[in-house]
């Protein structure tokens, strides 16, 4: 692809080709884009980018090396430019722009064909209940009969094809590749799961999305963000910047951000968005009642319009009525039928690492989630005492304590820490405080400030997570419930920079073994 169609419609300052004319943008060829100067091939574009860690202006004299024979850049290295970084060589074209990364985004979504246009996409941004939300939305188009490509914290999915996930939200040239192959697989929508960091670095750009999403904003990506106000303004580009004119929004107003971005984007003097509210508490367009979550099934009534509407669910929890109810919004927004809605619903399998349940026949309930926030975790053990008191009516017995383990990551928001032992030791019945990610940080650090925080001494700390689930799933009855909360899918732990192979629920699933194992031996020899 010529680099005259790349650059097209980018904002750029000036081309500086030193009038070679094996330089003219007209003339060159170019192969693919990089922004990582270690994946630059012969025939690239190089893009300089300044990620959080490095700066991609140093290492352009690199890419050259490699092989780029076009670099975007925004500013000079070493009080030097760039295009006099080459020396000699006039075959090279530079192309000055004023923002990197919105660059980047420009130059991915033209050299991969703008397949946004051709795709019904659906962006879902928020803190907590991204995740399950694209799944409850893949399931219902799925169950309409058209092919779904899914972008998100997990994996990445074209149709029923899965790709490991390096990010929620990839960079601008691996999201707009992952459409194009999307598209050429026979895809017609696409859900993505549209992070904060992304939006912040213009990640997603240039798409066009159909229908935005937002869930909820609590306290998370402070050490990135710094304010909260910064992290809504990011959230809520989506909704301003990048959806289509005749887009529709789907907006959880029971959430303090959602009332707000909702009259912002009602009063805004851009063209008036359509707008789905849904809530529970709150007078929204779609409303969930008759609320009945137990162990096994979650059933409720969702109201839309006059009309009320059965839905059942084998994900249980009051976190997961939200999340159905902005997957019912996305549906309606995108005409599916009611029937195929509830279908959808009832048919999305399990999410791993989102409330998900490992039952060996054990007579607690063990579940792994993800939450990692001060909101999450406050909402998972929320969820799971009412659980506990409903179990316990059903069953006519005491009411089952509720085990919380969890721990904090390292290199990220450490005001939060204490927060969540607070929140730990105040719902839960018994807190074992663990390691989770401590990445660069000593664990023993991370558990003291959570420590820190803690309102009672109902808790026990055990850095060695392994041990710390055998410790949970030991000292549990029948009826109690254990939440094994932080790493939910992840299946390694980082330690000092190295990724150790570590899975919450293969943990989980030998020491509940080995537990049914002993219980056996003790009733066969009494």
């Amino acid at each position: 692809m010529k680099l005259k169609e790349i650059i097209q419609g980018c904002d750029y300052i000036e081309i500086i080709t030193h009038n070679a004319p094996t330089s003219n943008p007209d003339a060159i060829n170019i192969s693919g884009i990089a922004y990582d100067s270690r994946r630059v091939n012969e025939g690239n574009l190089f893009v300089a980018i300044r990620g959080e860690k490095y700066d991609g202006h140093s290492f352009i004299k690199e890419a050259i090396k490699k092989g780029a024979v076009a670099i975007i850049y925004e500013r000079a290295v070493n009080n030097q430019m760039p295009s006099t970084i080459s020396g000699t060589d006039s075959s090279l074209c530079f192309i000055c722009v004023r923002d990197s990364r919105k660059a980047l985004a420009c130059v991915a979504n033209n050299f991969y064909g703008n397949p946004s246009k051709s795709l019904t996409m659906v962006g879902v941004t928020g803190t907590n209940g991204k995740t399950t939300t694209t799944y409850f939305i893949k399931s219902i188009i799925e169950s309409w009969g058209r092919r779904v490509g899914l972008i998100g914290t997990i994996q990445y999915m074209i149709n029923k094809k899965i790709y490991p996930a390096i990010h929620t939200t990839p960079e601008a040239v691996e999201f707009q590749a992952l459409l194009r192959d999307m598209l050429s697989a026979g895809c017609t929508h696409v859900v993505a799961e549209v992070s904060s960091h992304a939006l912040a670095q213009y990640r997603v750009d240039e798409t066009i999305f159909n229908t935005a999403v937002f869930t909820n904003l609590t306290r998370d990506h402070l050490d990135f963000h710094g304010t909260m106000e910064n992290y809504f303004r990011a959230k809520e580009r989506l909704f301003k910047e990048l959806l289509g004119k005749e887009g529709m929004v789907i907006i959880n107003i029971d959430d303090q951000y959602g009332k707000r971005l909702n009259s912002e984007i009602r009063t805004q003097k851009s063209p008036f968005k359509n707008i789905l509210t849904y809530g529970i508490e709150n007078n929204a367009d779609i409303r969930a009642s008759d609320i009945n979550s137990s162990y096994q099934k979650l059933s409720f009534k969702i109201s839309f319009r006059g009309r009320n509407y059965n839905i059942s669910s084998d994900s249980i929890g009051l976190p997961n009525v939200y999340n159905i109810m902005s997957a019912v919004g996305v549906a309606i927004s995108l005409g599916v039928p009611w029937e195929v809605i509830c279908e959808g619903i009832t048919k999305t399998g399990k999410i791993a690492g989102r409330f998900e349940k490992v039952d060996l026949g054990q007579g607690f309930l063990c579940i792994i989630d993800y939450a990692h926030t001060e909101d999450a975790l406050e909402r998972l053990i929320r969820t799971a005492r009412e659980l506990s008191i409903q179990h316990s009516a059903i069953k006519a017995m005491p009411s089952p304590r509720v085990i919380t383990l969890f721990g904090c990551g390292g290199d990220r928001d450490r005001g939060k820490r204490p927060t969540m032992g607070a929140i730990a030791t105040r719902l839960s019945d018994f807190v074992i405080i663990t390691s989770d990610n401590p990445r660069f940080e000593e664990p023993t650090d991370i558990i003291k400030e959570i420590e820190s925080g803690a309102v009672n001494k109902n808790y026990l700390i055990e850095p060695d997570r392994k041990g710390a689930i055998k410790k949970a799933i030991d000292m549990a009855n029948d009826g109690d419930i254990i939440l094994i909360v932080g790493k939910g899918h992840e299946d390694y732990q980082e330690i000092k920079g190295v990724r150790h192979k570590f899975s919450d629920k293969e943990v989980v699933k030998k020491v509940i073994k080995d537990k049914l194992k002993k219980n056996e031996c003790r009733i066969q020899n009494p």
